[in-house]
């Protein structure tokens, strides 16, 4: 194990509770307090996962993530928001922003230690099955090689997880794919119960957005999964 995390937390108590609770299991806890110095943190460490508390002094965390995530040191650094809002509102900004999980504030610590290690494991398992390098439909060409897609012959920027929905629903001929299968694909996961489905959801909508009237390839088949119709 051993691996660092990065713990953006500005209550004090909870922020030490959590320290206390991944230094037993074998994490290396590296504790901010202000939103501030987050971002400037992060690069310099390097941790291998970031627990973000989005009400917090200095910056915001919506905003401490948009920062990690324009940062090309620090964009690919899994993040777990953390935090007493619970609206779905609060939820769907925070994915939409490039989160890959998010606990609501009370939480048990147990719940907590197994998504870390749900979204650790995650970014360290192996990748889904190699899509071809590159495909097209309509106006949309993806680069799987260059991480690169071009929309109408511009490029497109997407966060990871966009990048690795699409390529995942663009390769699938057609296939309907369902939310876990999705999440297995985008990210890695075994078993749909270490994060909500509501995730593809949410990244399906702001993906469906930034492709226009593209957007419309991506098909909603009810209570099973998404197809792409290419």
């Amino acid at each position: 194990m051993n691996e660092k995390i990065l713990l953006v937390e500005d209550e004090r108590d909870i922020a030490q509770m959590v320290a206390y609770n991944l230094k037993k299991e074998g994490y290396r806890p590296v504790l901010v307090h202000d939103g501030s110095f987050a971002p400037l943190t992060a690069a310099k460490e390097k941790p291998a996962l970031i627990l973000l508390d989005l009400m917090l002094p200095g910056l915001d965390g919506t905003e401490v993530c948009r920062r990690l995530k324009a940062d090309a040191r620090t964009a690919r650094i899994p993040i777990i928001m953390l935090t007493a809002k619970s609206s779905e509102s609060d939820k769907v900004l925070g994915l939409g922003l490039g989160a890959d999980d998010y606990v609501t504030k009370p939480f048990s610590v147990k719940e907590l230690l197994a998504r870390v290690q749900a979204v650790l494991r995650r970014a360290a398992g192996p990748e889904a099955p190699a899509a071809p390098e590159k495909l097209k439909a309509g106006t949309i060409e993806l680069d799987a090689a260059r991480v690169e897609v071009k929309l109408k012959g511009s490029p497109l920027e997407l966060t990871s997880k966009e990048f690795e929905l699409l390529k995942a629903l663009m390769a699938s001929d057609g296939r309907v794919l369902t939310r876990e299968a999705l999440l297995e694909r985008a990210w890695g996961v075994d078993a749909a119960s270490e994060i909500e489905t509501r995730t593809v959801d949410v990244h399906v909508g702001t993906l469906r957005k930034k492709l226009g009237r593209e957007g419309a390839r991506i098909i909603t088949v009810k209570s099973y999964g998404y197809r792409f119709e290419a």
